[in-house]
């Protein structure tokens, strides 16, 4: 087992990791930016080094003083969290060449599912269900064109390093391709350094369902259930449950069994997530597989009773998965509350929170990394807590949520608590009636 881990993020996620090493007996170093000097991953880890000012390509994405700060503090394994470098191949190849344990996927992994081109045509070599659309990438617009016609309007132009909804367009007819190719490669191109792009076939009333996957260094894989994560603004996640109130025991079962059959084929090693568009007939397809942990990771570990950041340490120190597969018992939801405004178009809200209270009681979790007095600052992604309720039954779990929000008191900036509340009362949603489309026709009482 590791000796000592230092954590390449920042915020709750790294105070999230934290508390799991600890309770396992594992040393932590924490990396901070000028702008977190105040941070409590900061404060609660064992050592902290200071890798750089506020902007992230000068701190949090600065790899070589991500590896000094290992270097220094004699870290024999950095856990990435999610987002920044945890994706990142290159990085996960210079901890291989540094002798620093990766606790996360392989670099030919990263590569091969981070890309979204190679990793619908490798899940197709596994036999999972793909969207129809592009085998590879779009190499002109006549062949966007045709196999616009062969799969039918609508269709829905990607990124292939995309991510966050950058460089992705929908096309209703043929007279707006051209335009949407376009528009989409420059954004790419701008985003993400490529503008390489696939097409695929629109998917209508869709939901966002993905499966929690884990594989070991031994080739045996599991999963862990589902999360549904179709509430979203913009492809970003606002709320998250499981388990779905789409689902089905049978479509469970199914999708389970296609996650696996994916990770066993590529000897995937690691925590990680398979995202499928699940239609209204319950038939999915694959979109993508996220080699990392999942900022939504809480509401599977409160219905299974599973610490998944202690599974990722185990599995990255060699020690095997048991291979058997798990299923909800409870109903558990998260809300991500952002410092935003959600009647001004959840405009960014950093600043100083002068008041802070946190709800309690039973079945409430609070992931979060601000207290009264903390400052936020304006350089990062304005999620500032996640709070999670877990039930005996959906109902029940809603209405812990209602009371947990009203409970939930953040002064001296704005945040999304509100749009929460209110989704809590919205009839659709109490229904379970919801798509990745619901967000286009919610509007805010006020």
């Amino acid at each position: 087992m590791f000796k000592k881990i230092l954590i390449a993020n920042r915020g709750e996620i790294a105070l999230r990791i934290i508390r799991t090493c600890r309770e396992m007996g594992i040393k932590t170093v924490a990396v901070y930016s000028t702008a977190d000097a105040e941070s409590l991953h900061v404060k609660f880890a064992d050592e902290a080094v200071c890798i750089g000012p506020p902007p992230s390509s000068l701190s949090y994405l600065k790899m070589s003083n991500i590896l000094a700060a290992a270097e220094i503090t004699n870290a024999d394994a950095i856990h990435p969290g999610y987002g920044f470098l945890s994706e990142n191949a290159k990085f996960s190849k210079l901890c291989e060449d540094y002798k620093i344990k990766f606790i996360g996927a392989s670099p030919d992994m990263i590569a091969k599912m981070g890309d979204k081109a190679t990793a619908k045509a490798t899940m197709i070599a596994a036999g999972v269900p793909v969207i129809p659309g592009s085998e590879g990438l779009l190499e002109s617009y006549e062949q966007a064109e045709k196999i616009a016609e062969v799969v039918g309007y609508p269709v829905m132009l990607k990124a292939t390093a995309g991510g966050g909804g950058k460089g992705m367009r929908a096309v209703w007819k043929k007279e707006n391709l051209k335009d949407a190719l376009e528009s989409a490669m420059l954004e790419a191109k701008a985003s993400f350094g490529n503008d390489g792009m696939y097409m695929e076939k629109l998917i209508e009333e869709p939901r966002h369902i993905e499966i929690q996957v884990v594989g070991d260094q031994y080739g045996t894989a599991c999963h862990l259930s589902e999360r549904d994560c179709s509430i979203q603004r913009r492809h970003q996640k606002l709320t998250e449950e499981t388990p779905s109130p789409f689902m089905t025991p049978q479509l469970r079962k199914k999708m389970g069994e296609a996650a696996v059959k994916a990770v066993e084929n590529i000897r995937y090693e690691g925590v990680g997530t398979i995202e499928f568009l699940v239609d209204k007939h319950k038939n999915f397809y694959f979109m993508e597989m996220n080699t990392r942990i999942q900022v939504e990771h809480p509401i599977t570990e409160q219905v299974i009773d599973y610490d998944l950041i202690r599974e990722q340490i185990k599995v990255a120190a060699g020690i095997p998965i048991s291979g058997k597969n798990y299923f909800p018992n409870l109903h558990s939801i998260e809300c991500r509350i952002n410092a935003e405004d959600p009647y001004n178009d959840f405009r960014p809200s950093p600043g100083k929170i002068t008041t802070l209270h946190a709800p309690g009681g039973h079945g409430i979790r609070i992931d979060t990394h601000v207290y009264s007095n903390y400052t936020i600052p304006p350089n990062y992604d304005s999620m500032i807590a996640k709070l999670i309720t877990t039930a005996q039954t959906r109902e029940e779990a809603i209405n812990k949520m209602r009371r947990a929000l009203d409970e939930f008191v953040i002064e001296g900036i704005k945040t999304t608590i509100p749009f929460h509340r209110q989704l809590m009362d919205n009839p659709d949603y109490l229904a379970g009636n919801y798509t990745t489309k619901f967000m286009e026709s919610f509007k805010m009482e006020e």
